[in-house]
């Protein structure tokens, strides 16, 4: 099965970070910016990298981004630049169009051009960190929509031999370890049997409340 290819256009601190990434996981990568410095920085870390102007109908057209599976703007500084770019994209026929926004009134208007997807690095992070901070045992926490949650919990000395099946989170807080990462590996679904020890790392899914109460009962 052919794997899916990424042009990312702005090559800043996200455009960049999430360009290496995508390249170590194996997928082609196109860069793309105006500033020829950080074009220069990617050129050997991609697998291609060229210096453009994204607003320009005529440039995209000539690399070929209609050939991209998914094209990612990640323009941080030009809100102006970003939209226009997406909305060239779209006209062009990109397959998925994913685009970074900088305040909510930006992505607003991203979701009025028809993004597939408006992702919101610096709010998310923030976030997440905050909710690390007030959590010690909490070492991921992604937002799956307004009332409900996946994280990634520590497993405490207190839950040291302690099955799931003992722990009820499903019928006492109406949440799911769907995984839990242990030294061996990592156990998906895991079956009511399966005993927790101290630092293994429990995937939770459930609503915003039930995972704090899951947190303050159980853990705290």
């Amino acid at each position: 099965m052919k794997k899916s290819q990424f042009v990312i256009i702005g090559l800043g601190r996200f455009g960049s970070s999430l360009a290496k990434e995508l390249v170590e996981l194996g997928y082609e990568v196109l860069g793309v910016d105006k500033d020829e410095e950080a074009v220069q920085d990617l050129s050997q870390v991609l697998t291609h990298a060229v210096v453009a102007e994204a607003t320009d109908e005529d440039v995209l057209r000539s690399i070929g981004v209609r050939n991209f599976d998914c094209g990612v703007v990640a323009i941080g500084d030009d809100i102006q630049a970003s939209i226009l770019t997406t909305i060239l994209l779209k006209d062009l026929g990109v397959k998925k169009v994913v685009a970074k926004a900088m305040t909510e009134l930006h992505g607003r208007v991203l979701e009025k051009i028809g993004v597939d997807r408006v992702v919101y690095p610096e709010r998310d992070m923030g976030i997440r960190v905050a909710h690390q901070l007030v959590s010690p045992n909490l070492l991921d926490y992604i937002e799956l929509s307004k009332d409900y949650t996946i994280a990634e919990l520590t497993v405490p000395k207190c839950l040291n031999g302690k099955s799931l099946q003992e722990l009820n989170p499903r019928g006492r807080f109406g949440c799911s370890i769907v995984a839990i990462n242990k030294p061996q590996g990592v156990i998906i679904a895991p079956v009511a049997t399966e005993v927790l020890a101290e630092k293994d790392v429990m995937v939770i899914i459930g609503t915003n409340e039930g995972i704090e109460q899951f947190e303050d009962t159980i853990i705290r």
